[in-house]
């Protein structure tokens, strides 16, 4: 599983910090709040963050007025753990109002607005909005740009966050320049070596990852991996990021003695500095099982991909996207091997996951329905496997165009799956 390092995190976290500051002399309760946000955040507990959060707004509401900026940080910080959590009704609604109090107390064209529009914008990304994400990236980089120039640091981030908007549609031709604008940026204002531009270019590398442009992307991973290393530590969890990154790429060019000991790097450390049960060690272990499984350590696999599902179960819920994505890939390892049975409820729960939290019209969804269908065409049940496809195709063409990959892959699949019908083979 590719790690995109997604820097509106880190501009939010920037953000809580400084507002830490700004009240570091007075140590108000409200203060103290938003660190442990902060810190619970970063370890991965965004449940028990959530309720330091709700702590911290009712303290802002408490104490200052009903449009106060404190109250508009607080509902920002507290909708961010719901959309970490995947509890996108719960976080919308949040996100909307602290954005109608910063419009409303500091303009329309401040920093902190561009701030709400960017996080608003990601939430729809992550449900695949993608309509209703665009604009609103583009008017917080208009506002950026704006406030603070073409080529500041904060603009890079905003191009980053459009470009992984188009990445996940396959648009690539309109997110390569985005990308290479923001590293561009990075690389003027923040000098050779700041944790910045080492996700800039981890994100520039999964972009050329995704066209298959293998030899862009190698030298970019490293790139990314040294520079993390040496300005965050060895220990840091973007350098574990980095290493995880750096290992699939080398497992999808079968370079299998590269891959693992990365592998193995990435998860000796999130493992020593998160701790056993984070979702950044959930997404490591996924990763390692898809290791094992192309190598065939079946036992080892299977494992690796149980132990993957119930850290993300106990992090998140038990209907969190992540826990479907879990599913999924246990469901195809028990399909390679022929235990349909035990595969088909693994798939449906998924989809019922999907629908239940992103939508019957998610991309997520279709993948859902594709590897289903793909189950019931190897178990010979062609007419079951052909309505899936043709639901999956129409979902894929209507949320990611018809020139995406996906699509690509399920009209071939739908082509062998009709002339199997047509020849009675």
């Amino acid at each position: 599983m590719i790690i995109f390092i997604n820097k509106t995190n880190l501009f939010i976290l920037q953000m809580l910090r400084s507002v830490s500051l700004m009240f570091r002399n007075s140590d108000t309760e409200w203060d103290r709040l938003n660190q442990k946000v902060i810190e619970l955040y970063w370890a991965g507990q965004y449940e028990r963050a959530a309720r330091v959060a709700k702590k911290a707004l009712k303290i802002a509401e408490k104490t200052t007025g009903p449009d106060h900026p404190n109250i508009a940080t607080s509902l920002n910080n507290l909708a961010e753990q719901y959309r970490a959590q995947g509890q996108y009704a719960l976080a919308e609604p949040l996100y909307k109002r602290s954005l109608a109090i910063r419009e409303k107390v500091l303009g329309t064209d401040h920093l902190d607005v561009a701030t709400s529009l960017d996080n608003i914008a990601k939430l729809y990304a992550d449900q695949a909005k993608y309509a209703l994400a665009e604009p609103l990236y583009k008017r917080a980089l208009a506002i950026g740009e704006k406030s603070l120039g073409r080529n500041h640091p904060k603009v890079a981030i905003i191009l980053n966050n459009i470009a992984e908007l188009y990445r996940v549609q396959g648009w690539y031709t309109q997110a390569e320049p985005l990308c290479e604008r923001a590293l561009e940026i990075d690389e003027k204002t923040l000098g050779a070596d700041h944790p910045d531009l080492a996700a800039a270019i981890n994100n520039l590398a999964i972009l050329y990852y995704s066209q298959g442009k293998y030899s862009q992307a190698e030298p970019l991973y490293k790139r990314s991996l040294a520079i993390a290393e040496k300005t965050l530590g060895a220990d840091h969890r973007y350098v574990v990021r980095s290493l995880n990154n750096l290992a699939v790429f080398y497992e999808s060019q079968r370079q299998y003695s590269q891959a693992e000991p990365l592998y193995m790097r990435s998860l000796a450390i999130a493992e020593k500095t998160l701790g056993a049960d984070h979702p950044d060690v959930a997404t490591i272990l996924c990763g390692l099982a898809e290791f094992y499984r192309v190598q065939t350590n079946n036992s080892q696999a299977e494992s690796l991909y149980k132990r993957s599902l119930a850290i993300f179960e106990k992090s998140f819920s038990a209907d969190h996207p992540n826990v479907a994505k879990i599913l999924n890939n246990l469901a195809l390892f028990y399909c390679l091997q022929g235990y349909y049975s035990q595969a088909e409820p693994l798939y449906k729960r998924a989809l019922g996951i999907y629908e239940k939290t992103l939508g019957s019209n998610h991309p997520e969804f279709a993948r859902s329905l594709h590897n289903l269908a793909s189950m019931y065409y190897s178990n010979n049940q062609y007419e079951q496997a052909a309505q899936l496809f043709k639901r999956a195709l129409l979902i894929r063409v209507n949320t990611l165009g018809p020139d995406h990959p996906d699509v690509a892959i399920t009209l071939e699949n739908m082509a062998v799956l009709y002339q199997k019908n047509r020849t009675g083979e």
